[in-house]
């Protein structure tokens, strides 16, 4: 797994819309929160979306963007996004790759795993933090390194 100080892998994934994001263009508007979860609408990524949603308004006053990617596809993250009223983007690595360029492990071999990164506009990691069970964790520790960033 990528480390604090390295750099990010430049990506382009679709959204739940179907648009193209470019993390290399969200850069220029400030620092990148990305986290990868398993699956869309199981409990856990639930709890996790939608503490990152509800946490989304301090993400935009410290000037961060949130995205989300897992290996479900746009129709089930439009869905998902609809469903729990997700004001940030989902996006859809269906075949892995962004997820393999970031080095997230998966969990008992198995489950994809829920790693999160802060990424400043320069492009390097600033912080990461993984944790299967601990869903909520990551927002309050994202959001911490992303307020240290623009102080």
């Amino acid at each position: 797994m990528l480390s604090v100080g390295e750099r990010a892998p430049d990506f382009i994934l679709e959204d739940q819309d179907g648009a193209e994001v470019s993390s290399a263009a969200l850069r220029e508007q400030g620092c990148v929160v990305v986290y990868f979860y398993p699956k869309d609408n199981t409990p856990g990524c639930t709890a996790q979306a939608c503490s990152f949603r509800d946490s989304f308004a301090d993400f935009q006053e410290a000037g961060a963007q949130v995205l989300g990617i897992s290996s479900d596809s746009v129709a089930s993250h439009r869905e998902f996004s609809a469903k729990h009223r997700l004001p940030f983007r989902i996006l859809a690595d269906a075949q892995g790759q962004v997820r393999a360029a970031f080095g997230v492990p998966k969990t008992l071999g198995l489950l994809d795993g829920r790693v999160t990164f802060v990424i400043d506009r320069d492009n390097v990691i600033r912080h990461t933090f993984s944790s299967q069970l601990r869903a909520r964790k990551h927002i309050a520790e994202a959001l911490t390194v992303v307020r240290r960033l623009i102080g």
